[in-house]
């Protein structure tokens, strides 16, 4: 980024009203301007200003005095049992958290050759206290108590940090965070427990075919490339290995520290509500302090190329860990990031990726060969860097689809050589720019002039993307037992081959292009009218409910707040039908799949358009999700409408879902953290069918006939409910409901359909529930340990989210970071269909720890918390409570925040669309020895708790369970390399506890422990 010294001669933008909220707006003053050289948005009203201090350090301020109007994409549904976060508050607030952002130009491009991963772990390190502030998880503490955030992450060339905190704790905060980058103290004990965490991270990573693929593909680099570095770290690059060399880690540690975090590497970007004259005296009050050492930045722009060699245009097949059929196709291209402005990259994946009319993915659908269709570059330091740009094809197989790979190939080269002919278009040209590594200010650039440079930087990275500079990367379950060839760090199985004959001869040549492929038509759905519409009902703080009979419920909100010209509609479609058996589930979730299938076409120049829609299968019903400008929204939803209500499909489409669902039960399963939710739920929630039963109904004989005759059952009976929130009238919105009645022509449903499930009711003692994996080639496990509260009301549910919020960063502190038992550790706040309760995750290893021992560390933590809050001071009680309450008061920021939170109440059929209101006014009533008592009351004899374990593969637990480790195998192998890595998946293996659990009673059947247990009635989180 170019360095540009603050202006001095600038002037201030137009101002909002400034804030209503608890605490006074800061003060503005004659000299708070900004500087008018930096772009920005006509409408945005935040003012900024950019510096450079004496060391080096650049710094963007950027002061947000206005109330928020922007409009931003929303958050995809939680998990049903998981409190969804702190939903944030409506009315009477305007509470917004404070941020920092800082990247350092230095990553693991850097790492020293013989001690790989040590940037990711040095980003570990300088967490782990401070000179001025030494305790080890200080800052963490100290957000989570003010109700902040943190994260950071190692790229190539760069890592960044960053968090997020109330603004009243803002000043302090920085002052914190900047000692990670002024005098970490990094001490040697706490080196040997950290790197447990870095090598978790590792081990959670490892089954991630993403990942591997990214390994695999670096090492096709150049010998002493960056590229083929190890960028992860774990315990054998950065703990054992330097022992038996007498490298010294922790010196190496302080040295890369002092070499690398030097001022004159970072940029730090800070936001607040204050003003910038005062964020400008806090920046250069501390971190002018962060030393600089004057030494070059690392560069590595002379090491193009990187795979520049006679490896890396050749066929690579993959055995994959998923199963799944994907086709990568790559190139690596000269760095692109210097071309930000016109991002040749992102119009030719925009061209790529289409899905409408003469586009790849239509012709390929139309064949039953693939399934979806992502191209492009992620703008990630692995995908774009100064050494090298990736420009990557990925292409999700049917089976069919990998028995024709080659047919793929060709298909996708004859879209480029089309393009390639025709060049750039001005109709279809994205010319946007990046927030990535662009500079502050720049000078503006004639638009004619600018178009010609467009088209001349998407002309010559096209022209790159030919036949035989590509590398093509196959993985299929298929290719198991044929890769003799195993990459490093991840272990993954491949071959390596020439392209076939035939292919690489006709590809040298001047092959026909193909005449059903061509660019984009015109788009009907684009808005023209942006109009905000007047209101034909009275404004409403929350949503009302204007339709109700025995067809559908509609409620609606007509927005005042942000005033955009767009709109959110939201349906559920509501059926017993579809929980009735395992096969119904199946038969809905292929259902589900073929509509979207059947809507791709259709509907995908609606989301060029900036129309999107979801179709979610939900446990009681289809979830019909639309948003975008009002102006054809309607248009969107006819056409999903009419294509439910005139739903047609083909044996062949039928068999390819079929195929695809069987590999997506099978990955679900696969993943710890996903059994142990369906093996949780299975047990709590009666009459919840599992995701095993799905797999084993999926693999029974299902025909067209079954779905269609289970889609005419649909379609005969439901309850329609919905929820239109944007710039629609009440008139408008009701048409939208009367369009499904219309349409669907469907009766109503003889009773009332449940929304939730009922959840059985757990003895006062604890139980346990022990699977094994069902990845053998996985030494991930994961251990949740849940209490059951029962039936409770509102007050009670936020009790539970003050005492969660109480417990986090004791449980990361006691779990994480001093047990060193795993990377995710985490408490959570859990609402099981209306009923309440807590839990404690842990993910560790097989290889490291048994389950069994992690939960008596997990038992060690909840008596240590327990004495800590009986001794908790009044004043630090009331400080986490300010804290919550200030996290609810926080704004929405785009019209999805308000829409998802009235969606929960709709969705539930809870209604309370002003909980947050109550929940805030039942904080600031609690006492600390109501939060003590309601603690004691789950630890107590009469508990209700609920152990889940899922066991990796490792010698630890092989050393508590024996054989009974490989008995998953359907071939009965114990661990014979010549067996099928793919486990059976159609039945769990329960395993017995140690000694070290002997108190807790075993489940080793769901069906029969449940049957005896009694029900709680249907319950809503009320007041």
């Amino acid at each position: 980024m170019p360095q540009k010294n603050k202006s001095t001669t600038s002037c201030g933008t137009i101002q909002a009203s400034g804030p209503d909220s608890g605490e006074p707006p800061a003060e503005r003053s004659e000299t708070d301007l900004g500087d008018l050289e930096i772009i920005k948005s006509p409408s945005d009203p935040k003012k900024y200003r950019y510096f450079e201090l004496t060391n080096g350090l650049r710094a963007l301020l950027i002061s947000d005095l206005s109330q928020v109007h922007s409009d931003e994409q929303d958050g995809d549904s939680k998990d049903s049992d998981c409190c969804t976060g702190v939903r944030k508050k409506k009315k009477g607030r305007s509470e917004k958290q404070s941020a920092a952002a800082l990247c350092i130009c230095v990553g693991s491009f850097s790492d020293p050759e013989d001690l790989p991963g040590l940037a990711h772990f040095l980003e570990h390190m300088v967490f782990m206290g401070s000179e001025k502030y030494p305790a080890e998880n200080g800052f963490d503490a100290f957000l989570k108590k003010h109700g902040g955030s943190d994260n950071a992450s190692t790229d190539c060339e760069r890592t960044i940090f960053q968090f997020d905190v109330q603004r009243k704790y803002f000043r302090e905060a920085l002052d914190r965070w900047a000692q990670f980058f002024i005098c970490p103290l990094m001490i040697e004990d706490a080196i040997d427990r950290e790197v447990e965490a870095v090598d978790s991270e590792y081990q959670l990573a490892k089954p991630s075919d993403s990942h591997r693929k990214e390994m695999l593909f670096g090492s096709l680099a150049k010998p002493k490339h960056p590229m083929s570095k190890f960028c992860w770290g774990n315990a054998q690059t950065l703990k054992h290995e330097p022992k038996e060399k007498g490298t010294n880690t922790y010196e190496r540690l302080r040295d890369f520290w002092r070499r690398h975090y030097s001022a004159h590497y970072m940029t730090l970007t800070v936001q607040s509500r204050e003003t910038l004259d005062t964020l400008e005296e806090w920046v250069r009050e501390i971190f002018t302090k962060v030393p600089n050492n004057f030494e070059p930045r690392p560069d590595f722009s002379n090491l193009q190329d990187p795979f520049d060699t006679p490896h890396f245009c050749k066929l690579y097949r993959v055995v994959p860990v998923r199963k799944i059929h994907a086709l990568t196709i790559s190139w690596a291209l000269p760095p692109q990031g210097k071309y930000y402005r016109v991002k040749p990259l992102h119009y030719i994946s925009w061209l790529i990726g289409h899905e409408g009319t003469g586009s790849i993915l239509s012709m390929l659908r139309k064949k039953c060969w693939a399934l979806a269709l992502f191209g492009g570059n992620s703008e990630t330091g692995f995908d774009q860097n100064t050494t090298y740009s990736i420009f990557s094809i990925s292409i999700t197989l049917t089976d069919e689809g990998y028995q024709n790979f080659y047919q793929v190939i060709h298909l996708v080269f004859q879209y480029l050589k089309m393009l390639q002919k025709f060049g750039p278009q001005q109709r279809t040209q994205r010319c946007t720019t990046s927030h990535n590594m662009m500079p502050i200010t720049e000078p503006r650039v004639e638009i004619n002039a600018f178009a010609c440079a467009c088209v001349q930087v998407i002309s010559r990275a096209l022209a790159l993307l030919t036949p035989e500079r590509a590398n093509l990367l196959l993985l299929s379950p298929e290719h198991e037992g044929l890769c003799s060839l195993k990459e490093k760090w991840f272990g993954t199985q491949y071959s390596v081959e020439d392209v076939a004959g035939e292919w690489g001869e006709q590809w040298a040549g001047d092959f026909p292009l193909n005449p059903e492929l061509h660019l984009p038509a015109e788009n009907k759905f684009i808005a023209t009218d942006f109009t905000l519409k007047t209101s034909d009902c009275p404004d409403t703080e929350f949503p009302v409910k204007i339709i109700d009979n025995s067809r559908g419920r509609l409620w609606f909100k007509k927005d005042k707040k942000f005033k955009i010209p767009k709109a959110y509609i939201r349906f559920n479609l509501l059926t017993p039908l579809i929980q009735e058996s395992p096969e119904n589930l199946v038969l809905f979730d292929i259902f589900v799949n073929i509509l979207a299938h059947n809507l791709a076409e259709p509907a995908y120049d609606a989301d060029v358009a900036q129309l999107e829609y979801k179709l979610m299968p939900g446990d009681h019903g289809l979830v019909v999700r639309l948003k975008g400008f009002n102006h054809k929204l309607p248009l969107l939803l006819e056409l999903i409408v009419d294509y439910l209500a005139d739903f047609t499909t083909t044996p062949d489409v039928f068999s390819m879902f079929t195929e695809q669902l069987k590999k997506t039960y099978f990955n679900i399963l696969i993943k710890p953290e996903r059994l142990g939710k369906d093996v949780r739920l299975q047990i709590l929630e009666h009459s919840r069918w599992s995701v095993i039963q799905k797999y084993q109904a999926v693999v029974k004989n299902l025909t067209v006939d079954d779905l269609m005759l289970f889609v005419a059952k649909f379609k005969a009976e439901m309850f329609v409910e919905g929820l239109v929130q944007g710039n629609f009238t009440s008139a408008e919105s009701k048409e939208f409901l009367q369009y499904f009645i219309k349409r669907l022509q469907f009766q109503p449903l003889p009773a009332e359909p449940p929304v939730l499930f009922r959840v059985v009711e757990l003895p006062q003692k604890h139980h346990l529930c022990k699977v094994q994996s069902l990845n053998k080639g996985d030494a991930n496990s994961e251990v949740t340990v849940y209490y059951q509260s029962g039936l409770k009301n509102l007050r009670e549910h936020t009790l539970m989210e003050l005492l969660v919020m109480h417990m986090e960063e004791p449980c990361f502190d006691f779990l994480r970071t001093k047990e060193t038992l795993g990377y995710q550790v985490y408490p959570t706040c859990r609402n099981t269909s209306g009923v309440l309760g807590f839990s404690i995750t842990v993910e560790t290893q097989a290889t490291k720890f048994s389950t069994d021992f992690v939960e008596t560390k997990i038992e060690e933590f909840l008596v240590n918390f327990g004495e800590k809050l009986s001794n908790l001071s009044a004043e630090a009680f009331q400080t986490q409570v300010t804290a919550l309450i200030k996290l609810k008061e926080c704004e929405d920021t785009h019209l999805g925040e308000e829409v998802d939170r009235n969606w929960f109440e709709v969705v539930t059929e809870q209604y309370l669309f002003n909980r947050l209101n109550k929940e805030i006014e039942a904080l600031k009533q609690m006492t600390k020895a109501e939060l003590v008592s309601w603690f004691m009351e789950h630890r107590g004899a009469q508990n209700r708790k609920l152990s889940i374990h899922v066991a990796g593969f490792g010698e630890v637990e092989k050393g508590l369970h024996g054989d009974s480790q490989t008995c998953a195998d359907p071939a009965g192998n114990t661990g014979d390399a010549r067996s099928s890595s793919y486990g059976e998946v159609s039945k769990l293996t329960f395993l017995p506890a140690s000694v070290a659990l002997a108190g807790a009673t075993a489940i080793t059947d769901i069906r029969a422990f449940t049957s005896s247990l009694t029900l709680y009635p249907y319950h809503k989180i009320l007041a």
